[in-house]
């Protein structure tokens, strides 16, 4: 009877600390992510008065950013140059806050941070430092959790061909059409690769609460400071050679 009982108390005393375990995961770890995009909030705020003050001043910045007045940057507002140009801003330290993505469609917005090391990504979605930033040539790549530290990316399979993603950063907003929704293994790394025109790929575990799959959305740029300079890229490479 005295082996009974303490087994039965070793099973109630499991059990509690898995349910412990479980509401930390599913609501602790929001609150963690919540404060910390608070935080974020600020200090993408002032990176932004940073790196557009410093463009402004090297003739850098794209034309729509630069107002007299505290309204914010309006898609389809920027001045198209005579001739392609290609608007860079620096690349932000491993763990900052240096853009925000909004998916309107289901109604996410979350600060963005540099990296996607386990720290950082309970912080908000992360970009992996090897690729160019939303907005540049390339292939921005941006990981996020499906599943808690604020689950950014819970809604993700919702999304299709068509939708938008906005990203702001210090240059304006860059707007993406969704091309492609896949599902592939975690060992298809070519959605990372590199890409011709500026492409923003969404990562994410799927199905939610398990890392058997990768979910991934890919979207193309249609409306920002450096749409020009993409379009240029890809007609150039669709030119039929004379």
């Amino acid at each position: 009877m005295k082996t009974l009982r303490i087994l039965g108390w070793t099973m109630i005393w499991a059990g509690g600390l898995i349910l412990a375990f479980l509401a930390y995961q599913l609501v602790g770890t929001n609150l963690i992510t919540s404060r910390a995009q608070e935080a974020a909030a600020d200090e993408v705020a002032a990176r932004f008065t940073v790196v557009r003050d410093q463009l402004l001043e090297e003739g850098d910045l794209p034309p729509a950013v630069v107002q007299d007045d505290d309204d914010a940057t309006t898609h389809g507002t920027f001045v198209v140059p005579p001739a392609p140009v290609l608007f860079e801003e620096p690349m932000p330290d491993e763990g900052a806050a240096f853009g925000i993505i909004s998916i309107p469609k289901i109604e996410l917005e979350h600060v963005l941070m540099e990296g996607v090391g386990k720290e950082t990504l309970k912080d908000g979605p992360g970009h992996m430092p090897w690729t160019p930033l939303p907005g540049q040539p390339g292939n921005a790549v941006i990981s996020g959790h499906r599943t808690t530290y604020g689950a950014p990316f819970y809604d993700l399979d919702l999304l299709e061909p068509g939708d938008e993603i906005v990203v702001e950063t210090a240059l304006g907003d860059h707007v993406f059409a969704i091309r492609e929704v896949l599902i592939v293994l975690p060992t298809d790394v070519w959605v990372t690769n590199p890409k011709r025109g500026a492409w923003i790929t969404l990562t994410t575990c799927n199905p939610r609460f398990s890392a058997r799959e990768r979910l991934v959305i890919q979207a193309e740029l249609i409306d920002g400071p450096n749409l020009p300079y993409a379009q240029a890229q890809v007609d150039e490479f669709l030119e039929p050679m004379s």
